[in-house]
């Protein structure tokens, strides 16, 4: 019989993640995507085309523009939600073209909490929670229902898994780069594979649809997208205790 997964563990596998995550989500948040970011937007007949053009680049709802720093708290939240969720939602699904027998395997779990906990991430910074301390506190709670506080950590090891996580992302900026970050981030949360269907799921309708050959990819996605907004829910919920 399997050793119960204690809070130590939990602890060991968030914070490779969360210091993985954190500072790429920061440095997306906080770039200033050339020039875009200071850029007044002036209403003037005589302007020319290209600065027109660069205008509506700073219009832009996303990190770096003009648009985005006008944004308050909870428009940012939408942000994230529906923009990088429909993204790690479809990532997670996808195992589910399998139908029933993929969805018994924790790699699909493992995907979906990845996504949560990227969600999770990004939200936490958005309300001024930015050290791995709390992220991992918040991420340990929605997630797992565990409350972990004060554990000691071996700060060498969890250096060296952070490197091995981010390599990707550090020699190149590319989709497939970050596709390999969160295959990587999965496989971390996969040693948690006891603890996984703790995570905030889809409607049962959801998981009925998803356990359908083919058509589960239909089920899971739009179990992923529900799961995300009870995510966002208990975090808030959370945000509210702190």
């Amino acid at each position: 019989m399997p050793e119960a997964i204690t809070d130590s563990d939990v602890v060991r596998a968030l914070r490779p993640f969360v210091r993985a995550t954190g500072p790429l989500l920061d440095t997306l948040r906080d770039v200033n995507l050339l020039g875009l970011r200071d850029r007044e937007v002036e209403r003037d007949a005589d302007r020319t085309l290209v600065d027109k053009l660069w205008d509506q680049l700073a219009a832009v709802k996303v990190p770096g523009t003009a648009a985005w720093a006008r944004m308050d708290v909870l428009q940012r939240d939408e942000f994230w939600l529906n923009r990088v969720g429909r993204v790690v939602s479809l990532v997670a699904a996808l195992p589910g073209i399998g139908g029933v027998l993929a969805d018994r395997l924790p790699i699909q779990s493992a995907l979906g909490a990845a996504g949560q906990g990227l969600l999770l991430s990004a939200i936490a910074g958005e309300h001024g929670f930015t050290s791995t301390e709390d992220r991992v506190r918040l991420l340990a709670h929605v997630l797992f229902q565990r409350e972990v506080d004060g554990l000691p950590v071996d700060r060498q090891k969890e250096d060296e898994q952070t490197a091995e996580l981010t390599e990707e992302l550090r020699e190149r900026s590319t989709f497939r780069a970050i596709g390999a970050t969160i295959w990587k981030l999965a496989k971390v949360l996969w040693k948690l594979e006891d603890e996984l269907d703790k995570r905030p799921q889809g409607r049962l309708y959801h998981q009925a649809l998803g356990m359908l050959p083919v058509v589960g990819v239909v089920g899971d996605y739009f179990g992923e997208r529900s799961a995300l907004k009870r995510v966002r829910t208990a975090a808030y919920a959370w945000f509210d205790t702190q």
